[in-house]
């Protein structure tokens, strides 16, 4: 009897002859319209003779196979794969929608030049364009405090977020959400722009310190003033002047020069009086302006109104050349007005006695 064919199978319980070759596994392969079909049969075996190919192989797919099966050749992926490719089918669809909705709305614009504007600790912010067809909302963000919400749903483009910037020695930036009205309710995130980084401590600006009273006494110039009132106030309700708050890191310079001089002279106090020998026959002008000199920027306070003492003045030197002009002018028109007044009564007394010397008519 011959050696049967490879591609035979073994009948059941039945075991092959020793030196036959086993039945070869089947294998899923894309051929098949069942989606299984056998590997062709492999050569004959010839003993003593060369091996023949078959006629004709099936034509291998372009793409690599997806997995290789124990036993087999590599082929492509099998139904259960594209079944669990279409499991996965919403997964997808799921994460490209959260994708979408963590990206926010890119059709709304978002806000440009944003600014701080802080003085005395009073803080604005202000930012760009006007917003049209939908709304700003403002997220201050600090480093140790918790996110605080100013200005929700807003159309102006600023806000006063003093309220939230307590902690005067936090940094804190600020997003500014670009919103439409109904999106407020739903987990949509929307578009934002983050502004630069504000300390207030170190940011904000001096006010202008408020003169009180002073004096000049011979050779002696005595200056009192008062310190800035911030928005922040006690547990009693008093407001917080700025040395509350700097305390020891803030100083006031006095800058005094001769009335009518450009030469100026400077002292430094930490109190709220400033006491300078001067000349006792000049007098002097002068402004007072808050300092903290352990900052780098931002050193320098808004200058207090300029004030001058008037020892020994006329007229003329208080109020200058100009309201002594305006005062003759005045004078002059009086006078003129007056003038003409007189003449006009006298011609006019005149005509009355003419009148009265003429006859009656008839008489």
């Amino acid at each position: 009897m011959g050696t049967p064919r490879s591609g035979l199978r073994a009948r059941p319980g039945v075991s092959p002859r020793p030196g036959t070759r086993q039945p070869r596994p089947r294998c899923p392969s894309p051929y098949s319209d069942a989606g299984v079909l056998e590997d062709p049969p492999p050569p004959l075996a010839q003993p003593g003779g060369p091996r023949r190919l078959p006629a004709a192989l099936p034509a291998v797919p372009a793409s690599p196979p997806a997995y290789v099966s124990p036993g087999c050749r590599p082929s492509a992926a099998p139904r259960p794969a594209t079944r669990m490719q279409r499991a996965a089918g919403p997964a997808v669809l799921l994460g490209a929608l959260l994708c979408r909705l963590a990206a926010g709305n890119p059709e709304l614009p978002t806000a440009v030049n944003i600014t701080w504007s802080s003085i005395n600790f009073k803080t604005i912010l202000q930012w760009q364009p006007k917003p049209s067809g939908y709304f700003y909302t403002v997220e201050i963000h600090g480093q140790t405090s918790d996110t605080k919400k100013k200005c929700i749903l807003t159309s102006e483009t600023e806000c006063d977020v003093t309220d939230v910037l307590r902690n005067v020695k936090e940094t804190y930036t600020a997003h500014i959400l670009s919103v439409l009205a109904s999106g407020m309710d739903n987990f949509e995130e929307p578009p934002f722009a983050v502004s630069e980084k504000f300390t207030p401590y170190n940011q904000t600006v001096l006010g202008k310190p408020e003169i009180q009273n002073y004096t000049q006494k011979g050779s002696k110039l005595s200056v009192v003033f008062q310190d800035p009132l911030t928005p922040y106030t006690f547990p009693n309700g008093s407001f917080q002047s700025i040395r509350d708050i700097f305390q020891d890191d803030l100083e006031y310079k006095l800058y005094y020069w001769k009335d009518q001089s450009s030469g100026k002279k400077d002292a430094t106090t930490k109190s709220h009086t400033f006491e300078m020998s001067v000349d006792s026959t000049k007098n002097y002008c002068f402004y007072v302006q808050g300092t903290i000199p352990s900052r780098r920027e931002n050193r320098n306070g808004q200058e207090s109104v300029v004030l001058c003492t008037s020892l020994g003045r006329n007229i003329l030197d208080e109020y200058g050349a100009e309201v002594f002009i305006i005062i003759a002018v005045i004078a002059v028109a009086v006078i003129t007005l007056a003038i003409v007044l007189a003449v006009f009564l006298c011609k006019r007394k005149k005509a009355k006695a003419a009148r009265e010397k003429e006859p009656l008519n008839g008489v």
